[in-house]
């Protein structure tokens, strides 16, 4: 698979991203999106190896448009210059909370985990009575040295500790928070090479996983609200 071209037809994009150029490299595009399809197929069976739940993933049902929609944005520009996806147990709904990567040119790629939607207030409740009832473990998991070495945990924050909880939780930093998520942030060149940086995504990948099972026992209940 030739990831370098993923980033050469987004980096193109990017400096003509109007629709003319795009329908005009229309090829080009499904060249780069069948070798993303690609990179993710190789990273669902390294991730397979220690999270057999993601196995059963087609990749073209992980991935998120390069359509924007420009309704509600200052910014009209018609196409994000990035392919992202999500690899869980159920695809890439949010939750269950998984796996995401975002592959974007001039080193803004990044791999995730956790809750990056702040919208469901029924899964930020869930989340923050998890935390206040398992403190133990949570304490466990984000102070663990080698996922401090590669992680910190990130989200949407209130300025307080809402109401109904306790101000002074051994917690209280991370019950303000509305989404709980972690992001590690890659160079370009560090997908010179798909075989290697399937490998590399995987083992982050892995040592993520403790903070996503943690969210996804608090967020066991959870039931995505109909559209």
């Amino acid at each position: 698979m030739n990831t370098q071209f993923i980033i050469d037809y987004l980096s193109a994009l990017r400096s003509n991203n109007n629709r003319e150029w795009y329908h005009a490299h229309k090829d080009d595009y499904k060249k780069a999106n069948a070798a993303f399809e690609e990179l993710l197929q190789a990273l669902i069976l390294e991730i397979g190896k220690f999270d057999e739940s993601i196995l059963h993933n087609n990749p073209k049902d992980l991935t998120f448009k390069i359509v924007r929609d420009t309704r509600f944005s200052h910014d009209k520009s018609p196409y994000n210059p990035a392919f992202r996806a999500h690899i869980a147990s159920r695809g890439k709904l949010p939750v269950p909370v998984g796996y995401y990567l975002m592959i974007k040119p001039d080193n803004q790629s990044f791999l995730g985990g956790g809750l990056f939607a702040d919208r469901f207030r029924d899964a930020t409740a869930m989340i923050r009575d998890y935390i206040v009832q398992n403190v133990e473990e949570w304490e466990r998991i984000i102070q663990e040295p080698e996922f401090k070495q590669y992680f910190t945990v990130r989200g949407t924050a209130l300025k307080k500790v809402p109401a109904g909880y306790d101000k002074e939780h051994p917690q209280a930093e991370y019950l303000k928070f509305k989404s709980w998520y972690l992001e590690y942030l890659l160079k370009d060149t560090e997908l010179n090479h798909a075989e290697t940086f399937s490998k590399k995504a995987a083992e982050l990948f892995r040592i993520m996983k403790p903070f996503n099972d943690y969210l996804n026992k608090a967020l066991a209940e959870f039931q995505m609200p109909a559209r």
